[in-house]
């Protein structure tokens, strides 16, 4: 392992004392992580807060075998050290990473394959929003449900993390993004970050709408992060050879139904979650990010996501904030070696 100097035994983390609300969140010491042959330590400026994390916390998400039980899925900081096994990068190298846990700390260890370099000119804490959110949908929208130019595809939970890199990786790679929104100031965000049009669930029939917008063909492809009865809206809102790609559950994990819809449309439903899936699989998602997306975010002009950040030792009011569901884009932890940067 080459390190840029020695390393501390111990640092601090926000560890989970017992599953429940945001006040189970604790920031205490911790001991260092691992740093593997094939790993990359990062020294943490900011970490991303996504709904696993808020699952972990509540005792519904456990970590998969040999996974950090510390919540925290995604990061940017500087490179403290490096695995023997490990080539391309240098100490000091600014990066983002998708984790297997452990962001919410002072220092994490990543598989080499999940880290990609930190876009030019975005703070640590514009990229530590990237990892979690553009890893799954590249991986759902793109690699499994075959996103090409031309098609439309309706992205609910648009002025969130998911759905914010979903309408910016859709409209990059050629398709046409409908947003479903729930008020006039996330559809404002949900068109600076490239959407086509917007439907606001609160006022408009989704179906009804996105069906008016296809010319009635129903949209190619549709990103759900809600769940519940909004499964069958979603049906109802496809078109003939759709795929539906389902991320989370926020509104329910069980729905009801038309088993004849999905046949007479020949619909896919499929659905995944990311945090469990090896190395390997994590690698060649960063690989197509970083050839396929990754040059246009340096680009000028590209619109950078919204982000709200938190002192790392507010990570409960964090929780509390995302749980509200009245945000718009990304939540960031900031480390006191982030607040620096």
């Amino acid at each position: 392992m080459t390190q840029a100097h020695t390393l501390p035994d111990t640092m601090h983390a926000v560890a989970i004392s017992t599953p429940g609300g945001p006040d189970v969140l604790r920031r205490q010491p911790w001991p260092m992580p691992a740093c593997g042959a094939g790993d990359l330590l990062i020294r943490v400026a900011a970490s991303g807060v996504n709904g696993p994390d808020l699952a972990q916390r509540r005792g519904q998400y456990d970590p998969p075998p040999g996974a950090s039980p510390l919540p925290g899925l995604e990061v940017a900081g500087v490179i403290a050290a490096i695995g023997s096994a490990v080539e391309g990068w240098q100490i000091g190298d600014q990066v983002m990473a998708l984790t297997n846990g452990g962001g919410y700390a002072d220092f994490v260890a990543v598989p080499a394959g999940q880290a990609l370099p930190v876009p030019a000119g975005w703070t640590l804490s514009e990229a530590a929003a990237l990892p979690e959110t553009w890893f799954t949908v590249t991986q759902t929208l793109v690699l499994r449900a075959g996103l090409d130019p031309g098609m439309s595809v309706m992205i609910h939970g648009a002025a969130g993390g998911i759905g914010g890199a979903a309408i910016q990786i859709a409209t990059l790679l050629g398709a046409r993004a409908i947003a479903v929104v729930s008020s006039a100031a996330k559809a404002d965000y949900a068109t600076r970050l490239g959407a086509v049009a917007t439907i606001d669930y609160t006022s408009e029939n989704i179906a009804t709408r996105a069906l008016e917008l296809t010319e009635g063909r129903g949209v190619d492809r549709v990103l759900d992060i809600i769940g519940g009865a909004m499964a069958q809206t979603n049906l109802a809102a496809s078109a003939r050879g759709g795929h539906i790609v389902q991320v989370s559950t926020l509104d329910g994990a069980k729905a009801e139904i038309s088993l004849r819809t999905i046949m007479a449309k020949q619909l896919t439903l499929s659905g995944s979650t990311l945090r469990p899936q090896t190395a390997a699989t994590k690698a060649v998602i960063a690989s197509y990010i970083r050839a396929h997306l990754l040059p246009a975010l340096a680009a000028p002009g590209f619109t950078r996501p919204m982000v709200t950040s938190f002192p790392i030792e507010q990570a409960a009011q964090a929780h509390a904030s995302m749980e509200a569901r009245g945000h718009i884009g990304k939540l960031v932890l900031v480390s006191p070696f982030g607040a620096g940067q």
